[in-house]
This record gives C-alpha cells, sequence and structure tokens, in this order.
C-alpha cells in the first residue's frame, strides 16, 4: 500500500513539474513577446511622428505642428547659427566689414525675420500652397521631393534625422527629443544657403 502511495506521488510531483515548466515556458515566451513588440513600437516611434509632420505639412495643418514642433527652441537655434554665420564667422565678408552697432542690428533683423517666418502657420501655409499645385508635371514638383537621407537614434530619447531635397548639396538636420513620452523636434540646422538666406531677409 505504501508503495503504491509513493508511486502515485512521484507520478503527481512529476506532473506537477512539467505543468510548472510549460507554464514557466509559456509565461517567458509571452514576456519576450512583449519586450520585442514594445522594442519595436518604440523604433518606430519617431518615424511616426516625422510621418505626421509631414501629412501636417500637407494638410496645412497648424495646429498639429504646433504640438510636433517645439517652435520657441527651434527659432532660437536658427537665429544661432544666422548669427554665427552672418556676423561671428571671421570668414564671412559680413562678419569682416560690421561695426559693434551693425553686428547687433544684423542680430535684430534675423531675429524678427525668423520670428515672423519659422511658425506652424507659415510652415502650414507654405505646405498648404504646395498641395494646391499637386496636379503639377512631376518634372516641376521634384523641389518639394524632400526625403529622409539619414536618420539614426543619438541617445534613448534623442533622435536625429537629415532630409534631402533635390539640387540642394547640404540635408537640412532635425533632431527630436523625447518630451513626457512623444517625440517633438527642438532643433533644427539649415544648409547654408537657406541661413544667408534667413540672414539676408529684411522684408
Amino acid at each position: 500500500m505504501s508503495e503504491e502511495i509513493s508511486a502515485g506521488l512521484c507520478v503527481s510531483a512529476i506532473s506537477f513539474r512539467r505543468s510548472a515548466g510549460a507554464t514557466t515556458m509559456r509565461v517567458r515566451g509571452l514576456m519576450l513577446a512583449t519586450l520585442a513588440g514594445v522594442g519595436v513600437a518604440y523604433a518606430a516611434y519617431p518615424y511616426v511622428t516625422l510621418y505626421r509632420i509631414g501629412h501636417a505639412i500637407r494638410g496645412g495643418d497648424a495646429r498639429t505642428l504646433e504640438t510636433l514642433v517645439d517652435w520657441p527652441s527651434v527659432r532660437e537655434g536658427i537665429k544661432e547659427d544666422i548669427c554665427d554665420y552672418v556676423v561671428d564667422d571671421p570668414g564671412s565678408k559680413a562678419g569682416n566689414s560690421l561695426p559693434p552697432f551693425g553686428a547687433s542690428f544684423m542680430r535684430g533683423i534675423a531675429s524678427s525675420s525668423i520670428d515672423r517666418t519659422v511658425t506652424p502657420q507659415a510652415l502650414a501655409a507654405a505646405g498648404s500652397n504646395g498641395a494646391a499645385h499637386a496636379k503639377q508635371p512631376a518634372a516641376e514638383m521634384r523641389g518639394a521631393d524632400v526625403h529622409v537621407e539619414w536618420a539614426f537614434f543619438d541617445s534613448p530619447t534623442t533622435f536625429q534625422v537629415d532630409l534631402k531635397a533635390p539640387g540642394q548639396t547640404q540635408p537640412i538636420r532635425m533632431e527630436m527629443t523625447m518630451h513626457h513620452g512623444e517625440w517633438r523636434v527642438d532643433r533644427v540646422w539649415l544648409p547654408v544657403d537657406l541661413l544667408s538666406g534667413q540672414g539676408g531677409d529684411r522684408t
């Protein structure tokens, strides 16, 4: 009788171990699948934000652009770049010829120009105007064919993107940062030709 009880206990123990092992494998598989899903979603999230920005530009959606871009930070960064190029660059003609008052005046012009032109409303208006000409022949629309040339994670909370347009030798670089679980553009580096155009805009 005792042998039968012992055999029964052994069978129960083996069955329990097998059941526990199968449960552990299922839990591990579920955890790995969850982690993989989170990793894929995290890696794709910046691209989703880029798509939303592009869609908002083409649709003239200033409200969405306002939420996806830290506009004060972007404007300040462009102002600094313009001042470095137009005023502080020792190799530029403007930087060599401007007296202190002239340098200050140029900074003021650049600041005013950027405050007026680098806004969600201005970008949305430019995008909607481009969409209105979408029926033009493809050869006439190539200048608007901006595409992602390079994108990478600079850190777990920083993502950089290079945008290239046909005929443009230098890309536009954007830096996106994670803010409260959402990606937002907070820095833009413009090519030199665009910087000089912004700095020389006095209208």
